[in-house]
């Protein structure tokens, strides 16, 4: 491949770099899917500006990171269900301090009414 072409890599990784960081932050699951996706392509345009430029940490640190943006696409998939996700109920009061008893540590119970 031409040297200018590889030189250019950097500049569409960098824009689906923060179009992706966008999509991951949307509510909507379908949108963070293609979010991660994205993030795969980026790590992938990344991988080869990084081989051309011998720029070797780099290259490690998109590995690590196509492996997390995997895992990510897979547990957003819109199409499958969260299987390993158990949904989960909002704290009760009394679990939100130490102990469970609804009370700021090291603070005296209350006085019964009379």
């Amino acid at each position: 491949m031409p040297e200018a072409f590889i030189d250019a890599l950097q500049w569409p990784a960098m824009a689906a770099t923060l179009i992706a960081s966008w999509m991951v932050g949307s509510q909507r699951k379908r949108k963070r899917n293609w979010g991660f996706w994205l993030f795969i392509v980026s790590n992938l345009l990344w991988l080869a500006w990084g081989w051309h430029t011998q720029a070797w940490a780099l290259m490690v640190l998109q590995l690590g990171l196509f492996g997390l943006n995997l895992r990510g696409a897979r547990k957003n998939d819109p199409d499958c269900g969260d299987a390993d996700e158990q949904p989960q109920s909002p704290p009760r009061a009394a679990d939100t301090h130490r102990g469970g008893t609804g009370r700021r540590p090291g603070a005296q119970p209350a006085a019964p009414n009379r």
